[in-house]
């Protein structure tokens, strides 16, 4: 047996089919291989063990919708190191991004995915047009689905999840039954009378998040099943928010060795040996030369006055705060903040990376980087490095709330749109817009 998740990932092979093979899997076919996930192209996500894996071994088929592409890389290494480590499961493995389902023939690939899947995986699905598309495509293999895990996303999705007696549209009573209730309220609230965002009230999707946050709370106040596969979803949500490839490996051979017959009658996984999850702080500040992300800026200022002199940056150097978003961090798809932070030390200047797991990017900023003593700014200018509103993410948006935590600030503010949702070609033969 090999203790799951316990081993780093190694570099993903490059050179298509050819190289997967040599490292003893394939299906890393389609155009750009790893070098963006922009196009939709599901063959450059696929995942699947070769010949040499599958003798012996028990078949699982995970099938994943997530709504921007640092999560496709993780879960590609992974599934790869389950080939790789495992001795009597292999797992192959498809994902999608969330835009790419407006296509009909996306759609309807994902569709026959779905029905040899064991397992469905997705992720903040917060587009309402988007989500009642993915549900109805989804819903007819759910009673056949070994386990579905929906992690926060709109009522109708999160209904979807299933995890033995962990299924939100039958528990009745008590603490969960009333979860999905709960949502419609969290929903409710964030809206106003005409449907859009309610001023100052912050969104749903941070709302949904705080009130998923809650479910280990309610773990005592159930029976043996229901506090087991409970119990799992929350092992499962805090792993997925972890997002590093060895906290999706041990996710999934945690769903796996608990709910895909196949293999838990057999009892090939042992359960007792994966490890706990990892998870990074849920807002913090992060360099990608610090060691650990800080929780106040004394400490950072502390660790950083030393990285100064290496940099070669002035202690008086003007401070650039950047924003940031945690799932590109936890899930190490950060290349283009650390080049960002890099370029922006090159030319002189001092940076302040701020994160959350939410979707209100204020609160770090309000947090880090307003000087407790006078209210005023210790940063000299802000980039917006998530594509979203300062409050707010891709389904709505609180502008007057994002306005006064900027007028507080009171400093030239700039958002960058990064492309992991589409490339420059793709969003010229959009309609869409950015």
């Amino acid at each position: 047996d090999v203790e799951v998740g316990a081993s780093e990932a190694e570099e993903l092979p490059v050179g298509g089919i050819e190289a997967a093979d040599e490292e003893g899997f394939a299906g890393l076919a389609g155009p750009g291989g790893f070098s963006g996930y922009t196009g939709a192209n599901t063959a450059a996500r696929r995942v699947t063990p070769s010949d040499r894996q599958r003798e012996g071994r028990e078949h699982v088929k995970v099938v994943y919708v997530v709504l921007e592409s640092q999560y496709q890389a993780s879960m590609t290494a992974a599934v790869r190191q389950i080939n790789k480590g495992q001795t009597r499961v292999c797992v192959e493995c498809v994902g999608y991004l969330l835009e790419e389902i407006r296509d009909p023939k996306t759609l309807d690939e994902l569709r026959q995915d779905l029905e040899s899947a064991s397992i469905f995986v997705c992720s903040l699905i917060f587009v309402q047009e988007l989500a009642e598309k993915l549900v109805e495509v989804v819903q007819p293999f759910r009673s056949r689905l070994s386990a579905c895990l929906c992690f926060p996303s709109m009522p109708e999705v999160m209904k979807l999840n299933k995890l033995g007696s962990f299924d939100l549209t039958a528990i009745t009573g008590g603490p969960l039954g009333s979860l999905a209730q709960q949502v419609k309220e969290v929903r409710k609230s964030t809206l106003g009378d005409k449907g859009k965002p309610a001023s100052g009230g912050g969104t749903f999707q941070d709302g949904l998040l705080k009130l998923v946050r809650t479910l280990p709370k309610v773990l005592k106040f159930l029976p043996g099943d229901q506090a087991r596969d409970a119990r799992t979803f929350i092992l499962s949500l805090q792993h997925w928010l972890g997002g590093t490839p060895e906290n999706l490996e041990a996710m999934l051979m945690r769903v796996v060795g608990q709910y895909v017959p196949s293999v838990t009658s057999q009892q090939i996984i042992d359960l007792e040996r994966i490890m706990d999850p990892i998870v990074l702080p849920d807002m913090g500040i992060w360099h990608p030369c610090a060691p650990a992300i800080y929780d106040s800026v004394q400490d950072y200022s502390q660790w950083y006055e030393g990285h100064l002199a290496f940099a070669g940056v002035a202690k008086d150097a003007p401070v650039i705060g950047v924003v940031c978003q945690k799932s590109h961090i936890s899930t190490k798809d950060d290349g283009h903040y650390v080049a960002f932070v890099q370029e922006l030390e090159r030319r002189g200047a001092r940076v302040l990376c701020v994160y959350t797991g939410g979707l209100d990017f204020s609160s770090p900023v309000k947090e880090y980087m307003l000087d407790a003593a006078t209210g005023g700014a210790s940063v000299d200018a802000l980039v917006n490095l998530t594509g979203f509103s300062l409050v707010g993410g891709p389904a709505s948006q609180d502008a007057k709330a994002a306005k006064e935590a900027l007028m507080r600030l009171d400093r030239p503010y700039l958002v960058s749109v990064p492309l992991v949702f589409q490339s420059f070609t793709e969003w010229q033969q959009s309609e869409l817009g950015l």
